[in-house]
């Protein structure tokens, strides 16, 4: 479904879920032909799971909430069901984190339809879909309505009551004896306009600029932040593994990604590509362990062992990568990382983790790039492109080097 359309239910009792790769509160609201509830029993949510006609179930953390309509049950005067969703942590925002609505018929789980509001942003709460009568039809429509104030909000332009947090006392002083006032102090003669010249305000940093280093031990890394791959001013090891890893988001699908590696040459040249389909790059200077078909299980999903020392001096650089080969998007992934070992030790030197998610399939992880000195330095990316495989990721990667 797209924002605005609908569709007719063909089944009396219909349920509403919304996922999303975090937990969500979700409600439901009968309003009536103004657009309100008639008072705040019409409100229901985790702290009042029944109404008339309308149930809300908890997923518990491990499948979506979900709103359940019995069309037969909804009493008169109640003409439009609308479901809402927040996030579950406080002030977080509906930015990378992209909902999905799936309405169901209740008795036999088929699907009748489903709904992915696009372009999200600052919004902390959303209708997402309506259960609506018309014409003595009951039908369902995709909404995808934000609100930047939360499910309170969102109750709020409904109708219902929503009991503002008492402010908290603040202990009273006692009286402080008066004194007269001081004399004003002197001014002193105005400066002529043309002998004043403000000093220019200071230059905000890019995020995550500045090169870090490993003296201090293991480094976790922001967005495009770089970490010199040195260590009381010598070269590590040269034989390094990324490892990279996800999980399924709780919607209980399996989740095919997979990691690669590109090599570049001086001239942001394609040099070669090391993937499930070629586990084995530059004479065997780079190599993949395989490939991993669900994300399922803990540590590294995929890992590439690179021997930094072996690798021909016509590569300068080298570009990780993850595609969603299945073509789910990132949004349905949770926990997504790489980080960088130490190939002798397993000693984790650097970590990235994934902390936004937008709807792509493709994803720039993090580039190792060589210096003149001979050294190599990481830099975070996680910046997102449209490609299910690595050979749609060769341009992109090479325009980010």
């Amino acid at each position: 479904m797209t924002p605005g359309s609908n569709i007719p239910l063909s089944a009396a009792r219909v349920t509403v879920d919304v996922a999303a790769p975090v937990r969500l509160d979700v409600s439901g609201l009968l309003l009536t032909a103004d657009g309100k509830v008639r008072s705040d029993d019409d409100f229901i949510f985790y702290n009042q799971p029944a109404g008339p006609g309308v149930t809300y179930r908890s997923g518990g953390g491990t499948a979506p909430d979900a709103i359940t309509v019995d069309t037969s049950a909804v009493p008169p005067g109640i003409e439009k069901i609308v479901v809402t969703a927040s996030p579950d942590a406080a002030g977080q925002s509906f930015q990378g984190i992209e909902p999905t609505a799936t309405i169901r018929d209740a008795d036999d789980n088929s699907v009748l339809g489903t709904f992915t509001p696009p372009r999200l942003g600052t919004e902390t709460a959303l209708v997402v879909v309506e259960i609506y009568l018309r014409n003595g039809v009951w039908k369902a429509r995709a909404v995808g309505q934000g609100y930047a104030d939360g499910l309170a909000g969102i109750a709020t332009d409904f109708g219902v009551t929503v009991e503002e947090p008492a402010p908290a006392s603040t202990p009273v002083a006692p009286p402080v004896p008066q004194t007269p006032p001081a004399p004003p102090a002197p001014q002193a003669p105005p400066v002529p306009q043309a002998a004043v010249t403000p000093p220019p305000p200071p230059a905000a940093p890019p995020l995550g600029a500045g090169k870090i280093n490993l003296d201090k031990g293991r480094v976790s890394l922001q967005k495009n932040q770089t970490v010199s791959l040195v260590k009381d001013g010598r070269a590590l090891l040269s034989q390094v593994k990324m490892g990279l890893g996800w999980e399924p988001a709780f919607r209980g699908k399996d989740i095919d990604l997979d990691a690669s590696v590109i090599a570049y040459g001086p001239q942001r040249n394609h040099v070669d590509s090391c993937y499930f389909g070629k586990l084995s790059i530059l004479n065997g200077a780079v190599k993949h362990s395989g490939d991993n078909l669900t994300g399922e299980g803990g540590g590294d999903d995929e890992v590439i062992v690179v021997d930094l020392g072996r690798l021909p001096q016509e590569v300068t650089a080298l570009v990780f990568t993850v595609n969603s080969f299945s073509g789910q998007k990132f949004t349905e992934v949770a926990k997504a990382y790489c980080r960088l070992l130490d190939a002798a030790t397993g000693e984790e030197l650097v970590r990235f983790d994934l902390t936004n998610a937008e709807a792509q399939t493709g994803v720039m992880m993090a580039k190792l790039i060589r210096q003149f000195s001979g050294e190599w330095d990481m830099t975070a990316m996680g910046d997102f492109v449209k490609s299910r495989t690595v050979r749609g990721m060769v341009k992109p990667s090479a325009q980010a080097l």
